[in-house]
C-alpha cells in the first residue's frame, strides 16, 4: 500500500476516533509541517503551536475530509491557513520602540561571512529574501515535492499563478545568487 492510500486509511480511522491512527499520521507528517510553517511564520516556537493546531483540526474534522486531494496536500492547506493567521496575529504584537532600538546592526559578522561562503547557506538566505508568495511556492515545490496542481490546491490559487510565481522566484533567485557572486552550478 502506498503512503497516500495509507494516509487516507489513517484519516478514516481518525474520523472514527482511532487515537493510534492519529499518532501515526502525526509522526509521519509533523516534521515536514513544522518546516513548512516555520517558513511562513519565521518563528520555530510559533510553528510548533501551529502544528499542534493543525493536528487538532485533523482530529476534529477528519470525517469531513472528502479526498479531493492527497492527505498531505490537505494537511499543508490547513497548515498554510493557520500559519498565515498566526503570523497576522503576531504582527499585532510587533516590536515596541525599545525593542526596535535593541535590534543589532545589519553589518555582517565573521560568522555570517563564513556562512555566505557556503553555497547552501547562501541559497537559503536568497530564498529567505524572496517575497512570502514566492518563498512559499519554492518551499512547496522544491522542499515538499509538490506538483503545480497540488501547490495550487494548497494555496487556493490558479495553476497558472503558481507557474508565474515559480518563474519570477527562479529569476529573482538567480539575480540574488549572482549579486552574491555565486554561480548557478554546484561543484
Amino acid at each position: 500500500m502506498n503512503e497516500g492510500a495509507d494516509d487516507l486509511d489513517l484519516v478514516r480511522r481518525i474520523a472514527s476516533g482511532d487515537r493510534m491512527a492519529m499518532r501515526v499520521l502525526y509522526g509521519r507528517h509533523q516534521l515536514k509541517m513544522h518546516r513548512f510553517i516555520t517558513g511562513i511564520t519565521r518563528d520555530a516556537a510559533l510553528a510548533e503551536d501551529v502544528v499542534n493546531d493543525v493536528f487538532l483540526d485533523v482530529w476534529k474534522q477528519a470525517g469531513r475530509f472528502e479526498g479531493r486531494s492527497s492527505v498531505s496536500t490537505w494537511l499543508l492547506g490547513i497548515a498554510r491557513f493557520k500559519a498565515l493567521s498566526a503570523r497576522r496575529r503576531r504582527r499585532d504584537d510587533e516590536l515596541d520602540d525599545e525593542a526596535a532600538a535593541a535590534v543589532p546592526d545589519d553589518a555582517d559578522t565573521p560568522e555570517i561571512v563564513a556562512q555566505k561562503s557556503d553555497k547552501g547557506a547562501a541559497l537559503r538566505a536568497c530564498i529567505d529574501a524572496l517575497s512570502p508568495e514566492h518563498r512559499t511556492v519554492v518551499d512547496l515545490v522544491y522542499y515538499h515535492d509538490r506538483s503545480v496542481e497540488e501547490v495550487a490546491m494548497i494555496l487556493t490559487i490558479p495553476e497558472a499563478t503558481v507557474k508565474t510565481r515559480m518563474f519570477y522566484a527562479r529569476k529573482k533567485l538567480s539575480e540574488l545568487m549572482a549579486a552574491q557572486g555565486i554561480d548557478r552550478g554546484w561543484p
